[in-house]
């Protein structure tokens, strides 16, 4: 028997007697986007491709790095793009694409994709926040958080010049869609990023610790459409939208987690 199925027997006999919480839980993804709804690729379950463990003590057969592995999945990222920082006449900074004319993003899908947030919005006055679109949008029907975090799993050759931000909020009341922050911190170097190179990841806390999550596909039926516009952008009018949350779940319809067949 492995270790996480030792707890998740452990759960189960705890929820006959009436105090436990599932063993698995489905989660529902869908993308919410204008247009190019292509360019989003489907989560994939986080993998490495070690070689072979050649020791029973070997970190590839530590089942707490196995468990904590297979918990993430990757969000990959939807565009080639690079941007750096310049300074114009007067001084103040300019965000540009350095690939120019070779840039395979036009102006216009430039501006639908990420903004610079305005400089009395940064968390350090010389350090500038871009957000950028991440459509994604994950949905359950009982007690369960996303939490969103950069790709620490992964090695890159080339570090990003600054750090992504995480989050965290709960799917079965608040499912808006994911947005990616990126905190600039040295501004002589460009953000490089490259299509299908791991973006971010997410994963998902549930009443049951050891409870597996099942990620399947959602369909944007009309309840979750209407749903969404309940609380998409609620942000632009209020603050502290955690406060919501009571409101939110008043009108939430009993079931909107709908795997495509």
């Amino acid at each position: 028997m492995s270790w996480d199925d030792y707890f998740a027997d452990d759960a189960g006999a705890a929820e006959a007697e009436g105090r436990g919480k599932k063993r698995n839980v489905t989660v529902g993804w869908t993308v919410r986007f204008a247009q190019g709804n292509a360019i989003w690729a489907p989560p994939k379950s986080f993998s490495r491709s070690d070689p072979k463990a050649t020791s029973a003590k070997s970190i590839q057969v530590c089942p707490a790095a196995i468990d904590f592995d297979r918990r993430h999945y990757v969000i990959p990222c939807p565009v080639d793009l690079t941007l750096a920082f310049t300074r114009n006449a007067q001084g103040g900074l300019q965000l540009t694409d350095a690939d120019g004319e070779a840039s395979k993003m036009r102006p216009q899908g430039r501006a639908n994709l990420f903004q610079l947030q305005p400089q009395n919005e940064w968390r350090h006055p010389e350090r500038p926040i871009l957000q950028f679109t991440a459509p994604y949008v994950f949905v359950a029907d009982e007690p369960c958080y996303v939490v969103q975090s950069p790709p620490y799993l992964h090695w890159f050759p080339e570090q990003r010049p600054g750090m992504a931000m995480g989050g965290r909020f709960p799917i079965h009341i608040w499912p808006r869609p994911l947005a990616w922050a990126f905190e600039w911190y040295d501004l002589s170097k460009p953000l490089v990023l490259k299509r299908g190179d791991p973006w971010f990841y997410v994963h998902f806390e549930t009443e049951n610790p050891s409870a597996h999550v099942r990620l399947v596909e959602q369909e944007m039926t009309g309840e979750l459409e209407k749903y969404l516009d309940s609380i998409i952008d609620v942000s632009n009018y209020v603050n502290q939208t955690y406060g919501l949350f009571g409101e939110a779940q008043r009108i939430r319809p009993d079931r909107l987690l709908k795997p495509k067949g």
